[in-house]
């Protein structure tokens, strides 16, 4: 990018369900045990959502959280852009839904589909809109109620995921403050390696499909743990570069909380240390469109973060699809 986006994070915010599934309770599901989970995936526990309970409510508790954490008047909310592969339902969109709960009465939304990237890429669509001076509020929000795509039987995948979601505002930015700049891309050639091939078009759903089991992720674990790791690590070092920093003027890097082997692994190859690196992946796994707006809110919480800081979010999601941002920390 050539020009400057006028867009900053004004407040962040996050909500998983009270629910805990450790690793204990999944070796009751399946052949599994906590230290094959822990030495694989870095993580012992996640939360996960009560029989009715979906995206839509996630994602609403997280923005009510933020509209109250910044003290916003819902009405003064003017887009809502809603990262999930989890909708409630194919339509209406998921932003509708959490419209409508919130009373953002003279918002407009829509959801935004790029698995684990979502939240990423909504934020620098939303950036967009800040940035053309049509817009100075954007909601943006990350929810996903993975347990509900979960084949309890694969150990390959049940383990990886849990449920949650966050929020973030984005306003008009000051001088040298808010998104500095973006990168992303997709790779189709991933698809094959990361989806779930029941419920669409291609096969809607029917009794073969559920009989198949197609209505849950399917997963080439290695496959995407090379990509991630491989692509996370060059898009991360790509716009430090372009924009004349190098890793020592890294505050904090935020990066998709899939494994925690394929975040050292990004990390070694940045050359960075454990200090300035974000890691929840223990307590939620992987929560797809939550993990970036969760890490922010725990970084936030934690101390991690103060104005001026710069922070770096890169991220790797079914599609393949990929996403990088960096920013100056606005309060």
């Amino acid at each position: 990018m050539s020009h400057r986006i006028a867009a900053k994070i004004t407040g962040v915010a996050g909500y998983v369900p009270p629910k805990v599934m450790t690793n204990a309770d999944l070796e009751k599901l399946v052949e599994t045990n906590d230290e094959w989970i822990r030495t694989r995936t870095g993580i012992r526990e996640r939360h996960v959502v009560e029989k009715g309970v979906a995206s839509s409510h996630l994602a609403t508790e997280a923005a009510k959280a933020l509209l109250a954490q910044t003290k916003t008047d819902p009405a003064d909310i003017e887009m809502i852009v809603l990262a999930s592969v989890t909708p409630d339902m194919f339509f209406p969109a998921t932003a509708c839904l959490v419209q409508e709960r919130i009373g953002a009465k003279k918002a407009w939304g829509f959801d935004l589909s790029a698995a684990c990237s979502g939240f990423a890429y909504a934020v620098t669509v939303g950036a967009q809109f800040i940035g053309a001076g049509t817009h100075k509020k954007v909601l943006v929000i990350g929810s996903d109620v993975m347990t509900s795509i979960l084949d309890y039987t694969d150990r390959a995948t049940c383990v990886l995921f849990g449920d949650g979601a966050g929020a973030v505002l984005l306003e008009p930015a000051g001088p040298n403050e808010g998104v500095l700049d973006f990168e992303h891309d997709v790779d189709g050639a991933g698809g094959a390696f990361l989806y779930m091939p029941g419920g669409g078009s291609l096969n809607p759903s029917s009794q073969e499909t559920v009989e198949k089991r197609m209505h849950y992720v399917h997963q080439e674990g290695s496959q995407v743990f090379k990509y991630a790791v491989r692509r996370m690590a060059e898009m991360a070092a790509h716009l430090l570069e372009k924009n004349g920093f190098t890793k020592d003027d890294l505050k904090l890097l935020v990066p998709h909380q899939a494994n925690l082997r394929i975040i050292r692994a990004t990390q070694e190859r940045l050359g960075i240390d454990d200090s300035k690196v974000m890691v929840n992946i223990d307590r939620y796994g992987n929560t797809t469109a939550g993990t970036i707006p969760l890490g922010l809110r725990d970084a936030v919480e934690q101390g991690r973060l103060h104005k001026g800081d710069l922070v770096l979010i890169v991220t790797v999601g079914a599609g393949y699809t990929t996403g990088g941002i960096l920013l100056r920390w606005a309060y």
